[in-house]
């Protein structure tokens, strides 16, 4: 390589290659190379349209971290955090870089972090064109003409052509994403999933703010009023979390991935946004579906026969087809993505149960302890014959991001909560008058009226009366919203069923919370449900 900048850049990386490098492209550029290595087609709306191959997801089985002086004693290990040799992953960089040493391969330069005190500076090695539109959609992105020429705080090297061969490299399978926080860099092979380079730098951000810079990071969306009063939304999928935190009316600061500061409120991680597009409409998300233009990414997604427009209903690669854009492709997105303290916490929930209540407010054990439950209910109608809601369960909702023990996470909120006048709230978007198959599904229309009352501050002054079980504040009226609806055991005809469904989800909650119980503290233990659990349950 003759140009000195680029192999400046692919020296520590241990990589140099007699193929050509590109650095820094544009996405035009990208676009004619992905076109040009058969790596994906336009579509009507000048998106580009790539398949990801075998995986069409990520695989949290094969995500690994390196275990050694740096992160013995703090990662927690485990199902999620599944240790890795540091000799091995060594050997697997090599194998790697010989791999790469003869392809086109594309670089590039970004950041993540959108509050400069907060920033990690990137380099990416890609494989793929494609991928690294991806990574200029997704982190963010450098001024014109600034000097990137600088020493990374972490890498990634990404080749999906490269498998790794399991009975040598310590993998379980071929494919593999590996966080090294000594070398700071990650290894992703195998697999051609885009989503595990975005969700592998929100993992050493999990690591690395809270462990370091007294900073809570977290896996929720987040706008800002008019006023600048910044509101953040956490949620599972299905819970409505994309579709209630676009607002017209306010500023979307990010979608998916935010840091709160100690002093600097919170800040977005990326740069764009990476929006799940199955049966997508303009008429639901026409934010979204505008967004889906020249620059853009779709990723699995199939074509009305005949044409060059998507066919978003086409499930026949995955139901998890995705878009990638940059956040500016949204009208109201907030640049610089950084916004104040936040005044209002919404958790949501789909309870398909219909026992928790449409709207709720949380004081701070039950924020804890409710964070790190990560609760909703699903409907398992994928088998045949189950009609019985299933719970998920999924710490400070994201634990397969958190490299940290999630009362790490948990204790910060509570620490935010004292520091901060701040209200969280429990919204269940799922079901009422009953369980599923008996009851029918909240509106979204007074989900809307009940997340702006709590906004504009007008459930500030309302009686509120305590849930017996699970000790949750309910509030007596809420503006544009029936009265009726919000005690649930009100909208259930069998109030007997109703006392027994609220105990059964309550025993859930205990009985998956044992596996936290030991690390807990006091205030986190005292926001768990009120309910007699069987010796051995």
């Amino acid at each position: 390589m003759e140009n000195s900048p680029i192999s400046t850049r692919l020296a520590p990386l241990g990589l140099s290659t007699t193929g050509q490098v590109h650095l820094n492209l544009t996405p035009s550029e990208l676009i004619e190379h992905a076109l040009r290595r058969g790596e994906g087609t336009l579509t009507d709306t000048g998106a580009l349209m790539a398949d990801t191959g075998a995986f069409t997801g990520r695989s949290p089985k094969d995500r690994f971290i390196v275990k050694d002086e740096n992160t013995q004693d703090s990662v927690w290990w485990g199902d999620i955090n599944i240790p890795f040799a540091a000799d091995k992953f060594d050997q697997l960089q090599e194998k790697m870089v010989q791999y790469l040493a003869d392809k086109e391969v594309f670089v590039r330069d970004a950041y993540a972090g959108a509050n400069p005190d907060y920033q990690l500076k990137l380099r990416v090695v890609n494989e793929l064109a494609w991928h690294n539109l991806f990574c200029y959609n997704m982190f963010l992105r450098p001024e014109e003409g600034a000097d990137t020429s600088w020493t990374p705080d972490f890498s990634i090297i990404c080749a999906p052509g490269f498998e790794a061969d399991p009975a040598v490299d310590g993998t379980r399978q071929k494919n593999f994403a590996i966080l090294n926080f000594t070398k700071k860099m990650i290894l992703i092979g195998g697999t051609g999933y885009a989503g595990e380079m975005k969700k592998g730098i929100f993992g050493v951000l999990n690591y690395l703010l809270p462990h370091e810079k007294n900073t809570l990071s977290m896996h929720c969306s987040a706008n800002v009023g008019q006023d600048g009063d910044t509101a953040i939304f956490f949620g599972l999928s299905g819970t409505g979390k994309t579709t209630l935190s676009a607002d017209p009316n306010r500023g979307l600061i990010g979608d998916d991935e935010h840091g709160w500061t100690p002093d600097a409120g919170i800040f977005n991680f990326e740069g764009g946004c990476y929006a799940k597009v199955i049966d997508l409409s303009a008429e639901k998300e026409p934010e979204i579906w505008n967004a889906i233009r020249y620059g853009s990414i779709v990723e699995n997604t199939r074509y009305v026969p005949g044409t060059r427009t998507v066919d978003y209903a086409n499930k026949s690669v995955t139901e998890n087809t995705r878009t990638a854009y940059p956040i500016s492709f949204i009208p109201n997105a907030v640049e610089p993505s950084v916004a104040g303290t936040p005044k209002n916490i919404f958790f949501l929930t789909a309870d398909a149960f219909g026992v928790l209540p449409p709207i709720s407010k949380l004081d701070k054990c039950h924020a804890m302890y409710h964070f790190m439950s990560g609760y909703t209910a699903k409907v398992a109608g994928t088998e045949m014959g189950i009609t019985e809601p299933q719970t998920t369960f999924s710490a400070c909702f994201g634990a397969v991001f958190l490299p940290l023990h999630p009362t790490k996470y948990a204790e910060m909120l509570g620490q935010k909560m004292d520091e901060n006048e701040v209200n969280v709230w429990l919204i269940n978007t799922g079901w009422t008058g009953g369980s599923y198959g008996v009851g029918s599904r909240m509106k979204l229309a007074y989900t809307r009226a009940m997340i702006t009352a709590a906004l504009e501050g007008k459930l500030d002054n309302v009686e509120f009366h305590k849930h017996p079980i699970f000790g949750v504040e309910v509030p007596a009226a809420v503006p544009n919203v029936p009265s009726e609806i919000l005690d649930p055991r009100d909208t259930w005809t069998d109030k007997e069923a109703y006392d027994h469904t609220a105990a059964d989800l309550a025993e859930k909650f205990v009985k998956n919370f044992e596996k936290y119980a030991s690390y807990a503290n006091e205030d986190i233990l005292a926001g768990a449900p009120k309910v007699a659990v069987a010796a051995g349950v």
